[in-house]
């Protein structure tokens, strides 16, 4: 290619020296840009000084989706965690997780195990230290929602999708479901 196609005429110099009218010069209209940025700081400095209400909520909640624990574990330990504190539940399960407390399996072929009325017990390690990371979270949940006295009234595990591993056989997997909610005193519960 040469010069001389590089090169515009002098009728399109013309053409692109002429200014549309209406039309600002490049400082004035940077400088109307950089005034409504500004302006829109402002406004978002106003909303941030203003105070969100957190309201309350009733309840907290934690989900382990597909968790790779044995269903029989979850529900027998569910059970058990129903009514308690999360601060006494997590001392149950690292009692379980250390082998000094039973999770009782009743109706299940299991073998009895040391302490008063235990029938049927077992220590499922490996599904407490789970399910113990999810009751810190649904005690940092609870406090969040501004929940004095948090008390685990649901407790569930169902189960989940179970892929296949090798040798056609199929994975443990279980959901596990844990609410909390404020202790209700003697007075509110008759109410």
């Amino acid at each position: 290619m040469t010069e001389k196609q590089y090169s515009p005429s002098a009728k399109e110099k013309k053409i692109s020296s002429k200014k549309p009218e209406g039309q600002k010069p490049i400082s004035e209209v940077s400088k109307s840009v950089e005034e409504k940025k500004s302006e829109v700081k402002e406004e978002k400095k106003k909303t941030a000084e203003k105070k969100v209400e957190i309201v309350p909520k009733d309840k907290a909640v934690v989900r382990g989706n597909s968790m790779r624990l044995s269903l029989k574990h979850c529900i027998s330990i569910c059970k058990m965690l129903k009514g308690k504190t999360p601060e006494k539940a997590v001392e149950f399960l690292e009692g379980v997780a250390r082998g000094k407390v039973a999770v009782n399996m009743k109706g299940r072929e299991v073998a009895h195990q040391k302490g008063k009325g235990v029938s049927g017990a077992k220590y499922p390690k490996k599904a407490a230290l789970e399910i113990i990371e999810l009751i810190k979270q649904l005690n940092a949940n609870a406090n969040v929602n501004q929940i004095e006295e948090p008390v685990i009234v649901v407790a569930k595990a169902n189960t989940a999708a179970r892929p296949w591993r090798r040798d056609r056989r199929k994975a443990k997997r279980c959901h596990v479901y844990l609410e909390v909610k404020a202790k209700l005193k003697k007075n509110e519960e008759k109410k």
